[in-house]
């Protein structure tokens, strides 16, 4: 029922700003007729009438379009079923603390990285935290002063094996854009790179790896995005790590500081719909973050868990402290 009237007053929302343009466009054309020379009568009421008809046509098929559109987001919106599970945080936390483990980032420049190393220093669960990254990384907040930065040259990763020893828990947020790198480069760093990390990691003892992947991801695909994805999913899940989580996240809800113009347009075309349909095509990036650091806190049940989008909204829901 919530769901539904959800959907009516989305597609209100949608009529009534469409109504008004077209109100405001037919207003201003009025002016202009009216100020117009009255030497051609003849024309004037019959060119009204034509651009009311198209309007009204207009208007009937962008009716259709965002119920037909709005129905789609319904099916994918309850296409996983996921059970929440019920959590005492704060006691998960501290138990969590008292084990005294550590933890290292990778791709903590990066838009997820960032929000992940935040939830993580602000509640304060690992005694140590390893930041790995191409370049020293500059922090305010006294909060991060405690904080261990290893540079490394991604193309030599076989040199710094060290970086990697040591830590019971691995997140790796690395990523680029097809755009951004080419083909070549784009693979290197979301297929290469991090299974050369990961496998540094499972050498040095982490026993628990996460990864951010994708949606969609599939290793069978056409497209290089999805199956580059699907194939550093697979390649790593091979090397036995006691515990591996893959996060296969939607089109992210953030402000990116770089520009990925198809990106920003999805974002901006699928934001408007977030707040009815949260989990169909979009997540809001904050959501992924916490999810991960929830799913550090609680036992796995699988060796391999592959968490869609729907399961990571809601655990991110669970980390939500407000």
């Amino acid at each position: 029922m919530v769901a539904a009237l959800s959907l009516c007053a989305l597609c209100m929302r949608c009529m009534y700003a469409f109504c008004a343009c077209a109100m405001l466009n037919e207003h201003v054309t009025r002016k202009k007729l009216q100020s117009a020379p009255t030497t051609y009568p003849l024309f004037i009421e019959p060119g009204m009438n034509i651009f009311r008809y198209n309007w009204s046509k207009a208007l009937s098929f962008f009716t259709v379009f965002v119920v037909a559109l709005a129905a789609v987001f319904q099916y994918l919106e309850n296409s996983e079923t996921v059970e929440i599970p019920r959590m005492d945080l704060k006691a998960m936390e501290e138990n969590y603390r008292q084990r005294n483990r550590t933890c290292f980032i990778l791709g903590s420049s990066g838009e997820t990285g960032k929000v992940l190393l935040k939830e993580i220093v602000e509640r304060n669960i690992f005694s140590k935290i390893t930041l790995i990254g191409r370049r020293q990384l500059t922090f305010e907040d006294k909060a991060y002063e405690n904080l261990v930065q290893k540079v490394v040259d991604f193309e030599k990763l076989e040199e710094y094996a060290e970086a990697f020893q040591g830590h019971d828990v691995g997140y790796c947020c690395l990523g680029t854009t097809k755009a951004k790198a080419g083909a070549e480069g784009f693979f290197r760093v979301d297929h290469d790179y991090v299974l050369k990390s990961a496998e540094l990691a499972k050498a040095g003892g982490c026993s628990h790896f996460h990864l951010e992947s994708s949606k969609g991801a599939d290793k069978t695909s056409s497209f290089l995005y999805l199956k580059t994805k699907g194939q550093v999913e697979a390649e790593i899940g091979d090397l036995g790590f006691e515990r591996f989580s893959v996060y296969r996240p939607a089109v992210l809800l953030v402000d990116r500081q770089e520009s990925r113009p198809a990106e920003w347009m999805a974002r901006t075309f699928l934001g408007a719909f977030s707040s009815v349909f949260p989990t169909a095509m979009s997540i809001p990036i904050t959501s992924v973050a916490r999810a991960m650091l929830v799913n550090t806190l609680q036992d796995g049940e699988q060796k391999v868990e592959i968490l869609e989008n729907k399961a990571i909204y809601n655990l991110g829901n669970i980390g939500d402290k407000k």
